[in-house]
């Protein structure tokens, strides 16, 4: 299974590199843009087929070390890969995305 996640500064969190992003946008033409957000995009392969498991697993990879719940919020979506004949691998275009991150902490 694969996981891929986005991790994204907080809405109410300064992104002093997605305002410079906007702002060489706005210099090459690119008016239409209001805003930018930039953030950080991961892959993680899973030894499991447990889509439950799976969801829970990376929940805690992101609120424990991927993510900085304090400023930073994280989505994911998982992807079933399954393994041919030498190492081949396919994909199940069935997917399911999770939002997280914005959770209150005890």
């Amino acid at each position: 299974m694969i996981a891929r996640i986005v991790v994204v500064p907080k809405p109410v969190v300064n992104d002093p590199q997605g305002v410079t992003v906007l702002q060489g946008l706005a210099s090459l033409g690119f008016g239409e843009v209001t805003d930018v957000r930039v953030g950080k995009y991961i892959e993680v392969r899973l030894d499991t087929t447990s889509e439950r498991e799976a969801r829970e697993r990376v929940d805690a990879m992101c609120s424990r070390l991927l993510a900085n719940h304090v400023i930073e919020d994280y989505h994911f979506e998982l992807e079933h890969e399954h393994r041919g004949a030498a190492g081949s691998s396919t994909r199940c275009s069935a997917r399911t995305s999770s939002t997280c991150g914005t959770r209150t902490r005890t």
